[in-house]
């Protein structure tokens, strides 16, 4: 259950009570009305603004309002407390007995607490990573990898239909490069001194086994074929060598997708698929014959001082218009981009996001643009973008990657730290922020380190219930009789980790809603922080243990908060695609 909408229901029951009247007439408008954590714990378990929205409407004194609002509030059963505070703010103190049951029925939940129909079936398609295939991933890619899949986990936790799709950027320039690139290593393969990689191929030593491939396949007869058609094979074998890379540094990132889609396919049938695409648009108003004026600063690639073919993208929102087709009839870039989407609508998305690096802020209003024309501003669009990662060891820039030539894949910094650590420290920083990865830090066993201090208290926790089962000559211990014994638990430390539990649900929805997976991890950090104090409390004061074997109900009974926190951690850092260790060596 989701308490913060539970309270929401119950204070707009309360002010019904109170037979307020808008002035001037109508109805009171409950949507500002909000129920949070307060900022500091000791004012209460819950706090509402719910008096100060509805002052000016009404004609009252906020705290005056709150008072009254407050006396109602304090005859519901499970509120021990309801008090003033502030320009007018409501905090809410919770029985005991209210947060003893909360955690009987996190309990019943276990693993699927925190799981929210707040999506209803809504469909969405999440677009991450989609790097170009032309080698290796980098520590750049990793960090849209760990957010769109963390964030596709945790929609999909929230009752979203979510397709985890990504686009494969098979044709173009850059292809035409890389077919070079490999046909380059395919000549020293078959023993050609080919010298230094000319300036403008892809000089990663990655190509060589590609090449070594195509001199086994076809021998010398590419070398006997005429240019495009050596390259049109080489293009192809490229292709599949580095999906099959990226592929397997996606897997060890625990990154799955469930739909590549190539950009060639747009292509095919001469082009086909774009051509609809652009008839669609066409047929709606959206395209013309045109002129664009020439952009500030340095020209882009799709500009001609010549008429052509437009998307009328400023009438939706764009800051200019778009070329579709270039006078010399070809497509540019933005047309097989326009394809896709189209697509994604067909396949009945009523939701996409574009998980993107923070190079391409450029598209944002672009995309938009094109999601409203298409859909007739039906189709709902989110881009995010991710800032760059700074890679250090010990406080010093890491140099850059001898087997790729130009940068740090992503494999080596798995090899290195491990997935867990990468995964976790991905998320712990908002992503449009920049993020310095440290080798050493990610990797020390302190407080100082987020993801050894939640997968930590994993650890802790089982290792309670292994204490437990040997302090008490048990071999299981069983839920029921956890739960049957939740009365006993009284110490306000214990009742801080419930009211921190209590708050997963709400933690995924906003989550969700912001499309911010970097929340979870925050929250993660701070009810292992809870659990860690708890448990140090108990090292110190040994009525607090968490196992009394001469209190065998009071054991019990936090052995429930125990597994409570069990099943939090373990939910929440699945959600994130990192594991929940049962022991830490």
């Amino acid at each position: 259950m989701n308490i913060f909408a539970d309270f929401s229901d119950r204070i707009v029951d309360a002010i019904k009570k109170l037979e307020l009247e808008a002035k001037g007439g109508g109805t009171l408008d409950f949507t500002r009305v909000t129920v949070e954590p307060p900022r500091d714990s000791s004012h209460g378990d819950l706090a509402t603004n719910a008096a100060m929205v509805l002052s000016k409407a009404v004609g009252e004194n906020p705290r005056t309002l709150g008072e009254r609002l407050a006396a109602v509030l304090a005859e519901d059963a499970d509120v021990a407390e309801a008090s003033i505070a502030g320009p007018g703010f409501v905090n809410l103190r919770l029985s005991n007995r209210f947060w003893q049951e909360r955690l009987a029925e996190m309990m019943d939940l276990a693993e699927n607490f925190g799981r929210s129909q707040m999506g209803g079936g809504r469909k969405i398609n999440v677009e991450y990573v989609s790097a170009n295939p032309t080698g290796p991933m980098h520590v750049g890619h990793c960090r849209g990898a760990v957010v769109g899949d963390a964030l596709a986990n945790i929609l999909s936790f929230a009752g979203y239909d979510v397709t985890r799709e990504y686009y494969i950027n098979d044709a173009g320039a850059q292809i035409d490069v890389l077919a070079r690139s490999v046909l380059m290593r395919y000549r020293e393969a078959l023993g050609e001194d080919i010298d230094a990689i000319p300036e403008g191929l892809y000089p990663g030593d990655y190509l060589i086994p590609v090449g070594k491939r195509l001199a086994d396949e076809f021998g010398t007869k590419l070398l006997e074929m005429a240019e495009p058609e050596a390259l049109e094979i080489a293009k192809t074998h490229a292709i599949d060598a580095m999906m099959a890379m990226i592929r397997d540094d996606l897997a060890a990132l625990n990154v799955h997708h469930d739909v590549f889609f190539s950009e060639r396919s747009l292509h095919g049938g001469n082009g086909g698929e774009i051509r609809s695409a652009i008839n669609d648009l066409t047929m709606n108003g959206h395209v013309y014959r045109g002129k664009l004026p020439p952009p500030k600063g340095q020209l882009p690639e799709d500009w001609e001082d010549r008429e052509q073919t437009l998307f009328r993208s400023t009438e939706v929102g764009d800051d200019i218009d778009r070329p579709l087709i270039k006078s010399d009839g070809s497509f540019t870039y933005f047309a097989a981009d326009v394809a896709y989407m189209k697509d994604k609508y067909s396949r009945g998305f009523e939701h996409l996001i574009y998980v993107l690096g923070a190079d391409h802020g450029g598209y944002v209003k672009r995309l938009q643009a094109l999601a409203r024309a298409i859909s007739g501003d039906k189709l709902e669009l989110t881009v995010l973008l991710c800032q760059l990662v700074r890679l250090f060891r010990g406080g010093e820039p890491v140099r850059m990657s001898k087997r790729a030539g130009e940068f740090i894949t992503l494999r080596e910094v798995i090899d290195e730290v491990g997935r867990d650590p990468v995964r976790f420290m991905m998320l712990y920083r908002k992503s449009d922020a920049p993020l310095d990865f440290d080798f050493a830090k990610v990797t020390e066993q302190s407080k100082d380190n987020p993801v050894f201090y939640v997968q930590y208290a994993s650890a802790r926790c089982h290792s309670v219930f292994r204490q437990a089962r040997e302090q008490l000559a048990i071999e299981t211990i069983d839920r029921a009789a956890m739960q049957a014994a939740l009365h006993r638990l009284q110490d306000e430390g214990e009742l801080a980790l419930v009211r921190k539990l209590a708050e997963y649900p709400r933690l995924i929805e906003s989550a969700a809603q912001a499309m911010e997976p970097h929340r979870l991890a925050f929250y993660l950090y701070d009810l292992a922080s809870l659990f860690h104090a708890q448990w140090n409390r108990g090292s110190e004061t040994d009525s607090l243990r968490f196992v009394k074997v001469n209190d065998p109900e009071l054991t019990h009974a936090r052995l429930g908060l125990v597994q409570a926190v069990c099943d939090v951690v373990g939910s929440g850092l699945a959600l994130i695609g990192a594991d929940a260790p049962a022991e830490m060596r």
